[in-house]
C-alpha cells in the first residue's frame, strides 16, 4: 500500500519551514488527500524561518495552506515527533490541534512554544539561566507532558516506530470522516 511522507530536514534551514517548504509541504498533502494516499509526518521543526525576506514573502499566508491542508485531509494521518516541535510550526505539521489521527513522539522530543534556552532568556531575563532551562524542560518540553495535555498518544522509543507506525496504520486503514456539506473550502490564497 502506497504512502506519503512529510519531513523536515534538519541539516537544511536547521529544520525550519520556509515559504517554498510550506508551499511544497501543502501541495504534496492536497495530492495524497485527492488519492487517499494515507501520511506519515515526521516532525523535527524549530519554526517558522524567521527573516524580513519571508516576512515581505507572506510566509504566514503560505504556512496557513499547509495549516489548511492538514486540517482538511481526511486520509489516514500519523505523526512521529523526533525532536524540536515548537509553535506555530508544530502545529502546522500535522499535529493533535489540526486532526492528526495518531501522534508519537520518541522520548527525547521536545514540544513547546518555543526552545527551552530562548524560553528561560525572556522569562527570567538571563538569571540563573541553567537551572531555569532545566526546569522549564521538565515542565513544559518534556514529551510526557505533552501526553498528559492530549497533543500526543504515545511516546514509543525511536527502535520502535516502524512497528507502531504500521500498526496505528492498519487501524486506521478504513477510516471514515464526514464533514458538514459545503460546496468547497476557503483555501488561504
Amino acid at each position: 500500500r502506497s504512502g506519503g511522507i512529510v519531513a523536515n530536514q534538519p541539516n537544511e534551514l536547521a529544520g525550519c519551514l520556509d515559504i517554498d517548504a510550506a508551499t511544497k509541504a501543502a501541495r504534496f498533502v492536497r495530492t495524497c488527500d485527492a488519492f487517499n494516499i494515507p501520511l506519515l509526518t515526521f516532525v523535527d521543526v524549530p519554526g517558522f524561518l524567521p527573516g524580513t525576506d519571508q516576512e515581505h514573502g507572506g510566509i504566514i499566508r503560505h504556512g496557513a495552506k499547509l495549516l489548511y491542508a492538514y486540517a482538511e485531509a481526511t486520509v489516514p494521518k500519523v505523526t512521529v515527533i523526533t525532536r524540536k516541535a515548537y509553535g506555530g510550526a508544530y502545529d502546522v505539521m500535522s499535529s493533535k490541534h489540526l486532526r492528526g489521527d495518531i501522534n508519537y513522539a520518541w522520548p527525547l522530543a521536545e514540544i513547546a512554544v518555543m526552545g527551552a534556552k530562548g524560553a528561560v532568556e525572556i522569562i527570567f531575563r538571563g538569571k540563573d539561566v541553567e537551572a531555569n532551562t532545566i526546569e522549564y524542560e521538565n515542565k513544559f518540553a518534556n514529551p510526557l507532558v505533552a501526553a498528559q495535555r492530549g497533543f500526543i498518544d504515545h511516546v514509543i522509543e525511536p527502535q520502535e516506530t516502524r512497528r507502531m507506525v504500521h500498526e496505528a496504520l492498519e487501524l486506521l486503514e478504513g477510516k471514515k470522516h464526514s464533514r458538514p456539506w459545503r460546496k468547497h473550502g476557503n483555501v488561504p490564497l
